[in-house]
């Protein structure tokens, strides 16, 4: 399974269900896993890395760095068949759609390229302009939102466990993410590097919800995927960065088994070895940096994970543990060893247990 909101564990729980008054749900479900389309990388041998450490190299010589450009986006309406792109539907500038799925797509695209844009002066999510395209209406009651290695692509939901995923903010910029460290860490989607991966992801996806809203560190809820469910499920969202563990507790899904902790670590060959789960951990550890930090989580924490994500020494194949060094070494480069902000990001990865 490629890069998907909703991990396979939820829908396989979902998929099992005989209830009748969830019978549209879990052929969704079904239908969802048997057709996960695989992540395709538009880059082939790692040209998109290497177009990132050249305009690095660039930047380091005192070229001029990428111009910055308003968002090129077109949205596609798959007519819920699973033909992709689909027909374009609204183009850059045009008009209001009278489809409320369309507008919010176009809407939060636009979101995400701002944050990118105004707060790390990243020319869309490739650094060199690349045009945004998103599907919406993709197959019958789908029950999932991913980015395919081109696009955004998202389902209408069931009606019954899940609305529409143009719905929420965070998952729009947590999908467009994927694509951003695609262009850049290029991180393998399989175990400790895949959450790793899954996390960054979830950060850049609260933090484009946070910048839309103009909220602080400690004023963000820090949940990802609000407003998916319906109101037949106990939950708030999909994951939870300041509590992993705690989106939902249901009769029907069960409860949220993300950790929160490396004493609770997940090990399992199920979920690309866990990407979605395991996650939880370096959830909580940038929670705990930006709300100690303070202010707004983009300015100084959020400008740590960036940099040491698009900074060209985070291997495709990174553990937490490494991840947790660049990210200390990064705070310190950028803010000085020792600094409120080097200090906060040292502790926040004790806390969860990375580092001893």
């Amino acid at each position: 399974m490629g890069c998907m909101i909703v991990p396979p564990y939820l829908l396989a729980q979902l998929a099992q269900l005989e209830d009748p008054r969830f019978h549209t749900a879990a052929r969704a479900a079904r239908q969802a896993l048997l057709h996960a389309r695989p992540f395709r990388s538009p880059r082939g041998n790692g040209v998109g890395l290497l177009h990132e450490g050249a305009a690095q190299v660039a930047s380091q010589l005192g070229a001029m760095p990428p111009t910055l450009q308003a968002p090129q986006r077109t949205i596609f309406d798959a007519g819920n068949t699973q033909n992709l792109p689909g027909v374009p539907v609204r183009y850059e500038g045009d008009p209001t759609s009278d489809d409320r799925f369309v507008n919010e797509a176009y809407e939060g695209l636009g979101r995400t390229h701002e944050l990118y844009r105004t707060q790390f002066s990243r020319a869309s999510i490739d650094n060199e302009n690349v045009p945004l395209h998103a599907t919406v209406h993709y197959g019958e009651n789908y029950e999932n939102a991913f980015w395919d290695g081109q696009r955004m692509v998202f389902g209408d939901g069931d009606g019954q466990v899940f609305h529409s995923f143009t719905s929420s903010l965070s998952v729009i910029g947590h999908e467009l993410t994927h694509g951003v460290i695609q262009y850049s860490a290029n991180l393998t989607y399989q175990r400790q590097s895949g959450a790793l991966n899954e996390s960054i992801s979830d950060v850049f996806g609260a933090l484009v919800e946070q910048h839309s809203h103009g909220q602080t560190a400690n004023a963000a809820r820090w949940l990802i995927g609000v407003g998916l469910f319906t109101e037949e499920v106990e939950g708030v969202a999909l994951r939870s960065m300041s509590a992993p563990g705690s989106a939902y507790n249901d009769d029907v899904l069960g409860k949220d088994p993300q950790p929160d902790h490396m004493d609770h670590y997940i090990e399992t060959v199920d979920d690309n070895g866990g990407v979605h789960l395991n996650s939880g951990i370096p959830n909580r550890a940038f929670f705990l940096t930006a709300t100690t930090i303070g202010g707004y989580a983009w300015h100084d924490a959020g400008r740590i994970w960036y940099d040491t994500v698009t900074g060209g020494a985070l291997p495709v194949d990174a553990d937490f543990a490494l991840f947790a060094r660049l990210t200390s070494e990064t705070a310190a480069t950028l803010f000085g060893a020792d600094s409120i902000q080097q200090r906060a990001v040292a502790d926040a990865w004790q806390t969860v247990g990375v580092t001893e």
